[in-house]
Formats: structure tokens, C-alpha cells, sequence
């Protein structure tokens, strides 16, 4: 028997269901680079009213609703294997909610400022990633079947011939699916847990942390352990066990290193001092209606996608018309690139963006603007796209 449970101890796990509430089986593939897992499992029932003649308290019934919330935090790191998703992809599909699309890259024939032509068909859509070298693009437009125009140009030009990496993009959908979270111990006698149904109602994507990281929290549908475990649970006959371990084998992308483009027409802003990406999909657990112990599905509400950032002022054009497109309330597009290598990169393209007017902050030697929760948006499922390279 240990003597105590050390925190450091603690492995996560993250993989979609193949149905609401029903737990999917994991691989060792499925290990996520967690920070910290919180979980919350709570009784929802109102205190008991009824007069007893006496100060003591009733208790509540056997039966009661529950109501359980967490809040999950992941570092990003590299893309070692370009045939398969990150291992925190599926909590990204939980965010946005539709299956990523991953192309092979392709071959350039030519480069023309934002345009890019391909020796064959490319099969590039709106919104997809590309990738060459140690940066990140999306297709802002699809010219023709070879040719396409992207919302940045590359600041290293693709020469005739030149390969492009791998991509794996994901969007968003008007259906959300669900998710499982397992946080496994050692020893395995310690209490071992799992979420099933575990819906991302939001997401936020820090940039300029120590390390690039990736935050959601939601609800679950409930909260499964080892030490109260019963058949039948999750669709479960015996509490799974975990993986077998591998070595420790990703990396940890530092959180300064990437790049910005933004604008009417983007322009690379070597000024952001941070910022942040948040996606919040109003998620209704269906827990309220009668005849039902706990939520039934994921119904996502109106999707509000935002970022709100500070820069330093300049008084050069492409500063000045941010401030301007703020008060005009005119949309700018909104490219981060976080890392700097390939393998090791991903991208967030908001390509409508209205950023709100700038707080004035003289507090420092310099003046900084902050920009509060700017909204995206878009017409259909398309105000958002994140992708890794």
C-alpha cells in the first residue's frame, strides 16, 4: 500500500465515443500531455423543506440528480505521426465538431505573392491548412483547380518543385460530439477515473504563455471510478484498465514562438504581447426534463467564436488601421501561427473578425492597446479553423 498518492503520478487519456455516454476503447496513442484535470460531481436537488419539529437537517434521497463539470488543461506539442490526429484532437473535434481533414501537401508549380499554383489538382477547400517549411497558411480562395489563394503570403516563397508538409485541419459543425476523459493513477489500487459524455462547451488557446496550451472545460453526463464502479455503467462490464505505458516521446512547442497576421489585408505584427482564442458553444446537456436521471445528449447553442489581445502602438499604417477598422466595425482576418518548425506547428484562422476599439493602457514605459473579446464571424460554420502541421 502507498504511503500517499503523488500528483505527479497521473496520466490522461482522450478519445470520442461512439455514442453519447457510451466509453470508447483507448491505445496508448490516445495519451494527452495534460497540466491538470479538475472535476466536479455534485448533487443538483434542493434542500428538503419539509418540517420536522426540530433543527436537524433531512437528508436527501437516493436518486437525486447530479450534475458534473471539469476543466481540462493540455500542452500543445509536436505531430509525430502526419496519418492520425493529434492526441488531443479529439477534445479539438469536441470544441468545433466536425471529423479534421488531413491532405499530404503537394507540389508547388509556381508562387505569385498569396497565390499558389500546384502541378496537379490540389483538392484544397476554403479554410484548409498548407504548410511549407516551418510556417502555416490556409486557402483563403479557391482560384481553380490548381491554383489557390491563401489568406498570408509564406515569408519564405515556395520555389517550382518544392513539396509541401502535411496538414490536418479541423472546422466547425452544427452537431457537437462527445468525448471521454480518463485520468488514470499509480498505483493502479488508487481510485482511477473516467467522463463519459463529456461535452467542450469551451475552448481557449493561450498565446505567449510559457508554452502554448489548450483549455476546456464543460459537462459530462457523468462521472465513472473504479472504487464505485457497477456493470452496465458507460456501456462497461469491467472497468478498463489503462494502456500499456510507452516512453514519453512528444515535445513542448515555447509559447513566445510563432507569428501574426492581421488586417484588412494581413500584415505580420511583430508587436502582440499576448493573446487569447476562445470558443464557447452554449452547450444544453438536456438534464431537466422529466423522468431522466442525468443528461441525455450534447445540444450545442449559438457558437461564439472571439480573441482578445494586446499589442503596442506604433504609428505605422498597418497598427493605425487596426484602430480603424475598430471603430469603423469593419472585419479584419486573423491568422496565429504557433511554433516555428515543421512537425511542430499550428494555426488558428479567424478570417472575419470585428476587433473592438482599443483600451489605452499607459501604465508601462510603452503604451499598449488591449483589445477586449473581439467576435468572429462568418455565415456558415466557417468563422473559425485550426489546424496542425
Amino acid at each position: 500500500m502507498a504511503c500517499y498518492i503523488s500528483s505527479n503520478q497521473n496520466r490522461f487519456y482522450a478519445a470520442l465515443e461512439p455514442s453519447f455516454g457510451t466509453v470508447a476503447a483507448i491505445t496508448a496513442a490516445n495519451r494527452i500531455p495534460a497540466i491538470r484535470l479538475g472535476i466536479q460531481h455534485e448533487t443538483t436537488q434542493g434542500p428538503r423543506r419539509d418540517k420536522t419539529g426540530s433543527r436537524t437537517r433531512g437528508g436527501i434521497p437516493t436518486g437525486a440528480r447530479t450534475r458534473t463539470r471539469y476543466q481540462l488543461e493540455t500542452y500543445m506539442t509536436n505531430w509525430p505521426n502526419v496519418a492520425a490526429e493529434p492526441s488531443y484532437g479529439p477534445l479539438i473535434r469536441g470544441a468545433l465538431g466536425a471529423p479534421p481533414v488531413i491532405t499530404n501537401g503537394g507540389t508547388v508549380a509556381s508562387t505569385s505573392g498569396k497565390q499558389v499554383t500546384f502541378g496537379a489538382n490540389h483538392g484544397l477547400s476554403v479554410g484548409q491548412a498548407v504548410s511549407f517549411g516551418g510556417e502555416i497558411r490556409f486557402v483563403e480562395t479557391v482560384l481553380s483547380a490548381t491554383s489557390i489563394d491563401l489568406n498570408a503570403p509564406f515569408t519564405l516563397t515556395p520555389s517550382a518543385g518544392s513539396p509541401l508538409n502535411p496538414t490536418i485541419t479541423y472546422s466547425p459543425a452544427t452537431q457537437l460530439p462527445s468525448v471521454n476523459v480518463f485520468d488514470y493513477w499509480s498505483p493502479a489500487t488508487a481510485v482511477q477515473r473516467l467522463l463519459s459524455g463529456a461535452a467542450v462547451d469551451r475552448m481557449r488557446i493561450k498565446v505567449n504563455s510559457d508554452y502554448h496550451e489548450f483549455a476546456f472545460n464543460g459537462e459530462a453526463k457523468d462521472l465513472i471510478d473504479s472504487a464505485t464502479f457497477a456493470s452496465g455503467l458507460g456501456g462497461l462490464t469491467t472497468y478498463p484498465d489503462e494502456p500499456t505505458l510507452g516512453p514519453v516521446d512528444y515535445d513542448i512547442i515555447p509559447g513566445h514562438i510563432g507569428q501574426v497576421w492581421m488586417g484588412i489585408s494581413p500584415t505580420q505584427f511583430f508587436t502582440l504581447t499576448e493573446a487569447e482564442v476562445e470558443v464557447t458553444n452554449n452547450v444544453d446537456m438536456r438534464k431537466r426534463e422529466f423522468g431522466y436521471t442525468g443528461p441525455t445528449c450534447v445540444a450545442a447553442g449559438e457558437r461564439e467564436v472571439g480573441v482578445k489581445f494586446r499589442l503596442y502602438e506604433k504609428d505605422d499604417a498597418a497598427t493605425i488601421g487596426l484602430y480603424q477598422a475598430a471603430k469603423n466595425r469593419e472585419p479584419i482576418s486573423l491568422m496565429i501561427q504557433l511554433g516555428q518548425s515543421a512537425g511542430q506547428l499550428c494555426g488558428i484562422y479567424l478570417p472575419a473578425v470585428v476587433p473592438e476599439v482599443p483600451e489605452f493602457d499607459d501604465r508601462q514605459p510603452r503604451l499598449e492597446w488591449n483589445f477586449a473579446l473581439s467576435q468572429a464571424q462568418g455565415s456558415v460554420d466557417d468563422e473559425i479553423r485550426i489546424a496542425f502541421a
